[in-house]
């Protein structure tokens, strides 16, 4: 199973993809790349070593099922990667949702 560490996703495969930053992302279109900007919800670290707890950032004040809509939204991306790319495989243009990338 993939892994992601230290700005490293490993595949099982034992390819190493060296990333940017630390998260993966999707569009409605189905193109992975890498998400940059942890602004929508995220945990900052707290400082001295560890002695303050950290913070959570919601500058949009979503809730819990706010958060899981968006959880679910993401998922059935992924799933529908899955499936294309069970269906097309991976190097047809169908695999990618066209009307989406408009």
């Amino acid at each position: 199973m993939a892994d992601l560490k230290r700005k490293t996703l490993s595949l099982s495969s034992g390819k190493l993809l060296k990333l940017y930053g630390s998260s993966l992302a999707i569009s409605k279109s189905l193109e992975i790349g890498e998400g940059y900007a942890p602004n929508i919800y995220s945990f900052t670290e707290g400082q001295s070593g560890g002695k303050e707890a950290g913070q959570v950032t919601n500058p949009h004040k979503l809730d819990r099922e706010d958060l899981m809509e968006l959880a679910d939204f993401n998922i059935q991306l992924w799933m529908n990667l899955k499936a294309n790319l069970r269906k097309y495989g991976v190097d047809s243009p169908k695999v990618f949702n066209q009307e989406s990338s408009k």
